[in-house]
């Protein structure tokens, strides 16, 4: 088993959820990453979405788009997210590390290469957002010959036809968009989550991470009951944006041992 099935059968023994935190590369600092990745794990996080910036990110919100911009202004690129794909390695860290970008970088930088060197720096996968299942077939062959997974995304207004379709092509996990929109902090989570989820279940036996709107360790927990991990974004990533660079990593660490502290 690769890094992420090894991780879901470890929580899943262990009657855990995985916490699942999203982070641009580059920010708050160009760096940034090789110190809060680290603090994370060491609180509790489980695996990790790191964020490629770009000028046009259209499945997030304000606060994301903020730390995109702010990266692409630290002069991040998609090989620079690579490289600290490989120095994260490097400090020890051993969750799986998947990178969250859109498409275009990606075929501008070329896929077959972006795959390799993606692999060979201890990366896990992709969440390509504007990826449609129709349109990922090049980039799923890259990917699984070089040993990573491509996750697909499920919303809550996918029809039962077009999961089945997902779930044929997923691998590693489903991310279930919890709710319609961009990405964002919410103060609740969706009323029919249950049951977006259950359909999912029944078209495929892939973990299921929950993503879009997570904020609170209540939000957490209500993950926890039903699927096998959540992702965490915006809530952090506007929580880092009020930490000074020296407190950034202990913040950080405070706030995913928050949101675990109820599951």
């Amino acid at each position: 088993m690769n890094r992420i099935a090894t991780t879901f059968a470890r929580l899943r023994a262990e009657g855990r959820v995985a916490l699942m935190p999203y982070l641009t590369v580059g920010f708050p600092e160009r760096e940034s990453a090789l110190e809060l990745v680290p603090a994370m794990e060491a609180a509790g996080a489980s695996m990790f979405e790191l964020g490629v910036p770009f000028s046009d990110p259209l499945a997030d919100g304000a606060t994301i788009q903020r730390s995109a911009q702010r990266a692409l202004a630290n002069g991040i690129t998609l090989a620079d997210c690579i490289t600290t794909t490989a120095r994260l390695r490097e400090r020890g860290v051993q969750a799986p590390l998947l990178l969250m970008g859109y498409y275009n970088p990606l075929l501008r930088y070329g896929l077959e290469r972006a795959c390799s060197e993606l692999a060979a720096a201890g990366g896990d996968g992709w969440i390509i957002p504007d990826v449609p299942p129709e349109e990922a077939a090049e980039l799923q062959v890259a990917a699984q010959a070089h040993g990573l997974d491509l996750i697909m995304f499920v919303a809550p207004t996918t029809p039962e036809a077009r999961i089945a379709q997902i779930a044929a092509r997923a691998s590693g996990f489903i991310y279930v968009v919890s709710l319609t929109g961009v990405t964002g902090a919410r103060q609740s989570m969706a009323a029919n989550l249950d049951a977006v989820i259950a359909r999912v279940r029944r078209a495929s036996d892939l973990p299921l991470v929950v993503g879009f709107g997570i904020s609170r360790p209540e939000h957490v927990a209500e993950v926890a009951r039903i699927a096998d991990g959540a992702i965490v974004g915006s809530a952090l990533i506007a929580h880092l944006e009020q930490q000074s660079a020296e407190y950034a990593p202990a913040a950080a660490a405070t706030f995913v041992r928050t949101l675990l502290s109820v599951v």
